[in-house]
């Protein structure tokens, strides 16, 4: 970044260029994107976070049930996670399809079957 070249200065205050200001501010958010990025590398090497592919992000936030993601994500038919789950594959299929939101104790043994949060299985709403 080229020096910032303060027009006026008082013990308080610093005014600045547009082009400085602006300048300032692009660096800033280019030093939170790096900070951003190495915690996400060290999350990931920590094991602390996993990596998804695009499209199954892209299905998830465009509104994809996100248990029967997952579940496909993992490799589990759902008869086998429902059975893992102590739940009916019914009450499977009936979360996975929106009809029934699923208590948070399903959802709880679900989420440690899949190894995920809980938070991984709420579907997004629009606000």
């Amino acid at each position: 970044m080229n020096a910032i070249r303060p027009i006026t200065t008082t013990d308080d205050t610093v005014t600045l260029s547009r082009a400085d200001y602006e300048a300032l501010l692009e660096e800033l958010e280019e030093a939170r994107d790096r900070a951003t990025l190495r915690q996400v590398e060290a999350d990931l090497a920590a094991g602390l976070t996993e990596e998804i592919p695009l499209d199954m992000a892209v299905e998830l936030a465009d509104g994809a049930n996100p248990v029967r993601t997952w579940r496909q994500y993992r490799g589990l038919t759902a008869g086998a996670l429902a059975e893992q789950a102590g739940i009916s594959k019914a009450y499977l299929s009936e979360i996975e399809s929106g009809k029934k939101p699923g208590s948070v104790s399903v959802l709880s043994r679900i989420a440690d079957i899949l190894k995920l949060d809980m938070d991984d299985l709420v579907p997004r709403t629009a606000a």
